[in-house]
């Protein structure tokens, strides 16, 4: 049976990616799977593809998946990249099919869910207003504040050291336009960010954030984007006490909304920590894949 690769348009690009798309249909014309390669635009990222492959379950093992990777694939190397990472279930078949074509799995992240109607206010209040000496949170809607900003740029290094295994997302250099900019996209397509802040008091310094984006309409299950401290200023509890003050905010703010959503690495044995402490619940895994070319 003769399967055709269509490449497509897509129209899905931001300053900081674009995306490649094909299209596998059968002689008659019926769509029988899609792909996308993602490649990263920003410098520290424009080795990197991105690549989501799906095939129709009645079309499967005839072939069009393994032409709709070695398109996304060539294309990939055309385009001057390295590594090509995807996601997939652990155990599932299209973990399966991904390693039998050279991938090698690299990160397991734990994705876990916090039913707002389980946090309790009163247990949330008494660790979010506990005195943590030195430090004081503040909190924000939107674009950080101008007096704050270039501190909470500085504070993004915070991820640098985030446990990923071997996974290779190259490197993100965040500055006061960056973190403006990325604020100003969450508000164009219509959802709210909140962050919320550690300062030292010393200085006046952001040394530690959490951020949370909240739907449009304020119902069904906000995402947490980032939480992280600073190397020099953790060992005080600040992701914890920083986490149970955005989730007081939502609950309080946001009377419809359900929950909050939140993926962690599994190597991420602190982050996991907090999250457990908090009532964040394991709804599955998912598998980063990654290829070298």
């Amino acid at each position: 049976m003769s399967i055709r690769i269509t490449p497509l348009i897509d129209p899905q690009t931001t300053p900081s990616s674009r995306r490649l798309a094909w299209l596998a249909t059968l002689p008659a014309g019926t769509p029988a799977g899609s792909a996308f390669l993602r490649l990263f635009l920003k410098a520290g990222q424009d080795h990197l593809a991105e690549l989501d492959v799906h095939v129709h379950p009645a079309e499967r093992r005839k072939g069009a998946g393994s032409l709709l990777l070695g398109a996304a694939l060539e294309a990939a190397r055309q385009e001057g990249r390295r590594r090509v990472i995807a996601q997939a279930e652990p155990g599932s078949a299209a973990e399966a099919f991904l390693s039998a074509h050279g991938f090698r799995t690299v990160l397991t992240l734990t994705y876990a869910r916090l039913p707002l109607a389980r946090a309790s206010l009163g247990d949330l209040d008494a660790i979010a207003r506990s005195p943590h000496p030195g430090y004081r949170l503040v909190s924000w809607d939107g674009v950080v504040p101008d007096e704050l900003a270039p501190t909470f740029a500085a504070s993004r290094r915070a991820m640098d050291d985030m446990p990923m295994d071997d996974t290779d997302f190259g490197t993100v250099s965040w500055d006061v336009d960056r973190v403006r900019e990325a604020a100003l996209a969450i508000g164009k397509r219509g959802d709210f960010l909140h962050t919320v802040a550690a300062v030292a008091e010393s200085d006046g310094a952001v040394v530690g954030f959490t951020e949370l984006v909240v739907p449009g309409d304020g119902k069904g299950d906000a995402q947490h984007y980032g939480t992280g401290v600073l190397p020099e200023h953790r060992g005080h509890g600040l992701a914890r006490w920083m986490k149970a003050e955005a989730i007081r905010q939502a609950r309080e703010r946001y009377p419809y909304l359900e929950g909050l959503l939140t993926d962690t690495a599994d190597s991420n044995r602190p982050m996991r920590a907090v999250n457990d402490a908090l009532g964040y619940l394991p709804t599955h895994k998912m598998a980063t894949l990654q290829l070298d070319l």
